[in-house]
């Protein structure tokens, strides 16, 4: 425990017990000066008996080279027998490398009786917190130590995106109650964003990927003399499964890593701080808006996706089996079911509203700082694509009697 100690004009004392985290404040004494000047030397003189009073500037260029030579007349007089009250309120200018020296000279704890200003207070808390105590040593080996941390982990995100979904599903029945409140433009944005601009991109893999995936397919039923099933198993592959799975990673890659930086930029600018103080929620400003738009564009994107993988393919087994592009485009609809289309639409739609829901859930856990910011997009995009395959996987299993 450390305690304050202010005197009274009848020279009395008021002692005020407090927490080896914090001290009560008083107010500069009439000597204390309202700034240290450059050159002020760092002084360390008696007050009065069992009084020490520290003053001038106890900064990096104040003290250079003289760092030992304080940190000795701190533990001098630190070690003389009694509770000495330390005065700092006559200091000038007072940094780390000031407070470490004090710090130091005090044997690494607070006196019993001290006198300081609130901006004191901030620097020597660096020194009070647990994280910098020595930690015992891992009861357990260290991958079982290592392999709990991560279990621990996985269970906050899991619990912090049940609770983001919660908050937005309250927030989706009061903007339906108050359509207002619903952002407009925000929801637009972004359906420009995450789809209109992802149709180039999307447009070329597809092409590309159809086209692969046609010759490899056509060159193994050639042997076998069944040309024309490339068609079959080509339809429903893309529109089942491949054209939404490779729209969605790609959105993740590209969608889902510009919203997690999006929001994770304004936590380190204190914009979500300032949206707080305002009253507004984040859930209705930025995260309904991003789920609601990419649950919308996905579905779109898959579709356009879908349409260039086949005809990738379609230029594939034209080339390698001599199928004419109206002979498989006549084929198609009767080979596969529509409701392989709707099933494509309807994952799509999940996959859209899973990414957003996992950009902004990490953008949101984002500390103030570049680090914690590029591990978060890593974070995001990673997540969403291992969670958008287990999806996937999921569907197939449960729906594997439709459409087939």
């Amino acid at each position: 425990m450390v305690a304050s100690i202010a005197r009274g004009s009848a020279g009395g004392a008021i002692v005020a017990p407090m927490s080896d985290a914090g001290a009560l404040s008083f107010p500069a004494p009439p000597e204390a000066r309202a700034g240290g000047s450059p050159d002020a030397e760092p002084r360390l003189q008696a007050g009065g008996p069992q009084e020490w009073r520290v003053s001038g500037d106890w900064t990096l260029l104040a003290l250079r080279g003289r760092y030992e030579e304080f940190r000795q007349r701190v533990a001098t007089a630190a070690a003389e027998p009694g509770d000495a009250l330390w005065d700092l309120r006559a200091l000038g200018r007072l940094d780390t490398a000031g407070a470490l020296t004090l710090w130091q000279g005090w044997g690494q704890k607070p006196p019993r009786r001290l006198l300081w200003l609130p901006e004191h207070v901030t620097l020597f808390a660096q020194f009070l917190q647990p994280g910098a105590l020595p930690r015992r040593g891992p009861r357990l080996g260290p991958g079982v130590e290592a392999a709990s941390l991560q279990l621990v982990a996985f269970a906050r995100h899991g619990l912090d995106i049940v609770a983001l979904t919660g908050r937005l599903l309250l927030d989706l029945v009061q903007v339906l109650r108050h359509p207002s409140l619903i952002g407009w433009r925000e929801i637009s944005a972004n359906v420009f964003r995450t789809g209109a601009q992802a149709l180039p991109i999307t447009a070329l893999v597809g092409f590309l990927v159809g086209l692969t995936l046609s010759y490899l397919i056509s060159k193994q039923l050639k042997t076998y003399g069944a040309d024309i099933f490339v068609i079959n198993i080509l339809g429903l592959a893309v529109l089942r499964e491949l054209g939404p799975l490779l729209a969605a990673i790609i959105v993740a890659g590209r969608s889902g890593s510009a919203m997690t930086a999006q929001i994770g930029v304004m936590r380190v600018t204190q914009e979500l701080d300032a949206l707080s103080v305002m009253g507004i929620s984040h859930t209705v400003r930025l995260v309904l808006p991003k789920v609601v738009a990419l649950a919308v564009s996905l579905p779109l994107v898959a579709l356009w996706t879908s349409a260039l993988m086949l005809l990738g393919g379609m230029a594939a087994a034209g080339a390698q089996l001599g199928l004419s592009p109206l002979q498989f485009l006549h084929t198609l609809p009767s080979v596969v079911e529509p409701a392989n289309l709707w099933l494509g639409w309807s994952k799509s739609v999940i996959f859209g509203a899973l990414i957003a829901l996992l950009a902004s859930h990490f953008g949101l856990r984002v500390k103030p700082n570049t680090e914690s910011l590029g591990q978060s997009v890593t974070q995001s995009v990673v997540t969403a694509i291992t969670l958008v395959i287990v999806v996937d996987a999921i569907f197939a299993v449960l729906f594997s009697n439709v459409g087939i």
